[in-house]
């Protein structure tokens, strides 16, 4: 009797695994689960740039011909090309947190991780980064979901299982690609290049700044939207985005310089802005040799 009891509540425990990992992820649930501190969060929709054709321009680039992610797209069966339907990710000081849907080979997966010195236990896997602070942890939210942590954490993916604090955007963009960054993000603008800082700092009174990315017709384009406290500030922030934009212009004129398409003097000279009602609304077109430069070198 005892077995059989036994039986019946492991059989129990199964079920409801089983039931809880089959279960549709909304994307609002999903985006409450990144842990989000001072962190950016951003979205990219592979399976509509792989239909777009947007993603053929990363064939030939710098990382797909890297050594190292080459050893991992043969040892893992994975290649984030071909398999990535898409990802949501927050990246933070903290560490780095991922949720991936995609068609995952597990065993594959998991056999290669234990090649390379890692360890799962009851579908948990943990593994050496490059450096101290770069631990990888990982395991299956669902049969298509992948639950991912990178920092000095080992265990960092575990905190994807629940809801975690942070700041986010308060609607999901229509774009298949956007990211969200906090304004105590943008205050850090050392790192920036001279342009891209003037912008920031220009953004730094509001709560963040949501950027995101996709088809215009037929071109790519970067749309920004930014609430504000007030109308009176939106169309304050709008004139000031303006302002900028033109400062770069003049100040590449002024070096006997064009603003060049394959980088951000000719991304950020093209912004336009407007203000409507509490909202800064802008747009960057983007051009095909710039979207291959980025790539690092795509044929």
């Amino acid at each position: 009797m005892l077995l059989l009891l036994l039986a019946a509540v492991c059989a129990g425990i199964i079920a409801l695994a089983a039931r809880w990992r089959s279960r549709q992820h909304s994307a609002t649930q999903l985006l409450a689960r990144l842990p989000a501190e001072d962190a950016v969060v951003l979205y990219i929709d592979f399976a509509a740039l792989r239909q777009a054709g947007v993603l053929r321009i990363l064939e030939g680039s710098d990382l797909i011909q890297e050594p190292e992610y080459r050893a991992f797209r043969e040892g893992s069966g994975f290649d984030y090309l071909r398999d990535l339907d898409w990802v949501l990710a927050s990246l933070g000081p903290e560490g780095s947190y991922f949720l991936l849907r995609g068609r995952f080979r597990w065993s594959t997966l998991n056999r290669y991780v234990t090649q390379q010195g890692g360890t799962c236990r009851y579908a948990f896997c943990r593994v050496p980064g490059s450096a101290p602070d770069r631990r990888i942890s990982y395991f299956p939210v669902a049969s298509n979901l992948l639950a991912l942590g990178v920092g000095r954490d080992a265990y960092a993916a575990y905190r994807l299982q629940e809801p975690n604090p942070g700041t986010r955007p308060g609607t999901w963009p229509a774009q298949p690609a956007w990211f969200f960054v906090p304004a105590t993000r943008l205050r850090r603008t050392e790192a920036l290049p001279s342009g891209a800082r003037l912008l920031a700092q220009a953004l730094e009174a509001t709560e963040g700044v949501l950027l995101s990315a996709g088809l215009r017709g037929q071109q790519m384009e970067v749309a920004l939207e930014v609430a504000c406290r007030s109308g009176q500030d939106a169309e304050a922030l709008a004139s000031q985005l303006r302002q900028i934009t033109a400062l770069l212009r003049e100040s590449i004129a002024a070096e006997k310089k064009q603003p060049d398409p394959r980088d951000l003097s000719g991304v950020l000279t093209s912004g336009v802005f407007e203000s409507k009602e509490r909202t800064v609304y802008g747009r960057w077109p983007l051009e095909r040799t710039f979207l291959e430069a980025m790539a690092g070198g795509a044929q």
